[in-house]
């Protein structure tokens, strides 16, 4: 089996090329490849790849993610995150490839405090958000075979998140002050890259098993609670902290504003992907832990 893998170093995407190794033949690429086009704003270079790699599988693991900076590059977020998933979705339709595509909370306006399931009505608050939505309803209107992951709240022990930030600012500053009106659950890149392998067995086996799902750690949280989760776990480590976690004040969204509006329940409800697929998913806690082990051994 060939698979093409789009968005090689990024985090999901570097979870990816290990956990999709055991799958078949592996073509990864990033914006900076040279002997194919994996620029995902190059799109007649993005089919071409697509044609000359004739992959079984497509896995799109690259997206336009500066949430903020969206609001004023529209066009380029809409070519990246809708354009460009279009192109694979044709390329997918023409090949009949199974194409995996990763998109986001952000689709939903963010209200209410009840997980959000795969049939809620979308309403999107930001650039980022509509342009995720246009990419999924693009690769739904297809007819491709093809999985869309719903995530959220992505971290690796890989590169800079909010928990190598939270620990860094408590090292350098005299206080500090988190959201604690946005909830959700820190989910890893590791567990995402994982998850995609099994289900991508599963609907090569059982094509029906194709659509929309959710795919999040369980359990719940807001980004003051984890970075005082964070911080808790640095002591305990030994880290000379000038911010305890006790210290971390609580704030709300319109203290901290931003170009584009966040969404306050980014809760995710995954008990269709895991009955559709025999899964049991770990509360946030558990990966993040692990990370933090990581991060903290270095």
């Amino acid at each position: 089996m060939k698979l093409l893998l789009l968005g090689k170093n990024g985090q999901v995407g570097w979870e990816l090329q290990r956990s999709l190794a055991p799958l078949g033949e592996v073509l990864a690429l990033d914006s900076s490849s040279q002997a194919y086009c994996g620029d995902l704003n190059d799109l007649p270079g993005l089919a071409a790849t697509v044609q000359r790699f004739a992959p079984d599988v497509i896995v799109n693991a690259a997206a336009y993610t500066a949430v903020d900076k969206a609001e004023s590059e529209s066009q380029l977020a809409y070519r990246i995150n809708a354009d460009a998933p279009a192109v694979l979705a044709q390329e997918a339709l023409r090949l009949k490839a199974l194409l995996v595509h990763y998109s986001t909370d952000y689709v939903f306006a963010g209200l209410g405090d009840q997980p959000w399931q795969e049939t809620d009505p979308v309403a999107p608050l930001s650039v980022y958000g509509a342009s995720k939505l246009a990419g999924e309803q693009a690769i739904a209107a297809s007819g491709c075979a093809h999985l869309i992951l719903r995530t959220s709240w992505v971290y690796s022990a890989r590169g800079n998140n909010f928990a190598t930030t939270m620990l860094r600012l408590a090292r350098e500053r005299e206080s500090l002050a988190v959201i604690d009106d946005q909830f959700g659950a820190p989910t890893g890149a590791e567990l995402l890259a994982d998850v995609t392998a099994h289900v991508i067995r599963s609907v090569l086996a059982d094509p029906q098993l194709g659509g929309i799902y959710h795919l999040a750690a369980t359990g719940e949280t807001t980004w003051c609670r984890y970075a005082r989760f964070v911080l808790e776990q640095a002591e305990r480590a030994g880290m000379n902290l000038k911010v305890t976690p006790a210290m971390v004040e609580a704030i709300g969204t319109e203290a901290y504003p931003t170009p584009a509006r966040r969404p306050g329940n980014s809760r995710l409800d995954t008990r269709k992907l895991q009955k559709a697929f025999a899964l049991s998913l770990p509360d946030w806690k558990v990966g993040v832990t692990r990370m933090l082990a990581e991060i903290l051994e270095k």
